[in-house]
């Protein structure tokens, strides 16, 4: 369940922030295209819920991939 977490110490952390990072910031993009994307089906997008749950999606994000990331091989 924990494989190739951040807490590891033959994990290199550079390449798991990096990836964290990514993993996160495509979370995000996907979270606020389908916010909006159903939001305009009902006429007006809430602006402010759509960075409300894209911020939170991004969180969620990062502290998922603190059980581990396939993306990061350990050394």
């Amino acid at each position: 369940m924990f494989k190739n977490n951040v807490f590891k110490a033959s994990v290199n952390t550079q390449k798991w922030f990096k990836a964290a990072g990514v993993r996160a910031i495509k979370t995000v993009a996907q979270t606020a295209v389908a916010t909006i994307g159903t939001a305009a089906a009902m006429g007006a997008v809430d602006w402010k819920m759509v960075v409300s749950a894209s911020a939170l999606a991004g969180v969620i994000s990062l502290l998922t991939s603190v059980a581990g990331i396939p993306e990061v091989k350990e050394d």
